[in-house]
C-alpha cells in the first residue's frame, strides 16, 4: 500500500522550505504528488527533484568563503533567511547581483560560493573598506605576505608588547595617504586592525582617522590565507566601486538583485552607532535612501531592505517618514 507524507514532511526529509515542496508540487516536478483538501501529500518514495535554480545558479566546485574582517551589523546570522528571498524556480530569472552598502559582504560571499550571477555589483562609501577588496582582487599574494608578516611579529608579543606593536600599526594606518603605491600596505594595515581591535569595530572620528582601541584576543587569525585566496577568485568577476549607493542606479534593471543594508537608525543620541566615516547615516540620509529605492523599484528588480530595526522586509518602507 503506497504511504503519503506532508508537505511539512517532506521540507524536512529534503532540507528545504516548506514553500519550495508546495513550489515543486504545482510544477509537477514530484511524482504521485496530490493537493487534498488545502494541502499537498507526496509519495513517502518520493525523491527530491532536482532543483532548476541550484542548476541555474550553483557552482560545481561550492567554495567556502567568509567575510575577511568583522563588520557592526553584519548579517552572518541571518543568511538563511536572506536565501530565502534570492531567486526561486518558477520566479523570473535574475542574472544580477547588487549591494551598494556591502560592508563585511556576509551575504555577498554566500552568494558567490553558491549561485553563477552574470554580473555583480558592490559598493561602499569606505575607502579603506573597498580598497581591501581591490586589493584582495588584484594583488592577494602581496596583501597575504604583509598580512603574516605582522602576524608572525605580533603573536609571540606580551600585552605590552602587543599594544605598542597595534598603536604603531593604527598610527601608520592613518598617516600612510590612501594611493595605488601604498594600497597593499593599507589594506594589511586595515585588516591587522580589524583583526585585533576592540569587538572589530570600524570607527573614526571627526577627523577621519581610526581611533577604535586595542582588543584583548589571545590568538586572533590575522592572515587567513586560504580565505584570502578564495575570495580573490571570486571577486575576479565583481566590479567595485567606492562611492554613494545611488552610483548603483546605472547597473539596476529589472534582471537584478538588490540587497541594501544601511546603518540603523538610532533610537538616541548615544544608544547606536552609525559612524562608518566621519558623516553619520542620520534622519535625513534614511529619506534619501527611501526615495532611491523608490527610484529603482520602477525597474522591475527585485529589492531587499535589511531595516534599521533588524527587521527584513522587501521593499516598501516609506510611509515610516
Amino acid at each position: 500500500m503506497l504511504s503519503y507524507m506532508s508537505a511539512k514532511e517532506a521540507a524536512e526529509k529534503w532540507n528545504i522550505s516548506q514553500r519550495r515542496v508546495a513550489i515543486l508540487c504545482g510544477e509537477k516536478r514530484i511524482d504521485g504528488a496530490m493537493m487534498v483538501g488545502n494541502m499537498w501529500i507526496i509519495p513517502s518514495s518520493a525523491e527530491k527533484p532536482v532543483d532548476k535554480r541550484t542548476v541555474r545558479y550553483e557552482k560545481e566546485h561550492q567554495i567556502v568563503l567568509k567575510p575577511f574582517v568583522k563588520w557592526v551589523g553584519g548579517k552572518g546570522q541571518l543568511i538563511d533567511e536572506l536565501e530565502k528571498m534570492l531567486p526561486d524556480s518558477g520566479e523570473k530569472t535574475l542574472t544580477k547581483y547588487c549591494e551598494p552598502m556591502v560592508g563585511g559582504g556576509a551575504l555577498l560571499f554566500n552568494v558567490l560560493s553558491k549561485y553563477d550571477f552574470a554580473e555583480l555589483y558592490i559598493s561602499d562609501i569606505n575607502p579603506e573598506l573597498i580598497n581591501a577588496y581591490n586589493v584582495i582582487k588584484t594583488d592577494v599574494a602581496g596583501l597575504i605576505s604583509r598580512l603574516q608578516e605582522m602576524q608572525m611579529v605580533f603573536l609571540p608579543m606580551d600585552d605590552n608588547g602587543r599594544k605598542f606593536y597595534y598603536y604603531s600599526v593604527r598610527d601608520k594606518f592613518n598617516s600612510v595617504v590612501l594611493t595605488e603605491a601604498t594600497a597593499v600596505e593599507k589594506a594589511a594595515y586595515f585588516i591587522f586592525l580589524n583583526k585585533t581591535c576592540f569587538n572589530g569595530l570600524y570607527r573614526v572620528n571627526r577627523k577621519g582617522q581610526f581611533n577604535v582601541p586595542m582588543g584583548a584576543y589571545k590568538n586572533p587569525t590575522i592572515c587567513d590565507e586560504e580565505n584570502l585566496l578564495n575570495i580573490s577568485k571570486v571577486l575576479q568577476n565583481v566590479t567595485i566601486v567606492c562611492g554613494d549607493y545611488s552610483l548603483a542606479k546605472s547597473f539596476i534593471d529589472k534582471e537584478t538583485f538588490v540587497y541594501l543594508d544601511p546603518p540603523y537608525r538610532p533610537i538616541s543620541e548615544t544608544s547606536a552607532f552609525t559612524s562608518y566615516n566621519a558623516d553619520a547615516f542620520d534622519d535625513a540620509e534614511q529619506i534619501r535612501l527611501s526615495k532611491f529605492i523608490d527610484e529603482i523599484n520602477t525597474t522591475g528588480a527585485k529589492i531587499v531592505l535589511r531595516r534599521f530595526d533588524k527587521e527584513l522586509k522587501t521593499y516598501g518602507f516609506t510611509n515610516e517618514f
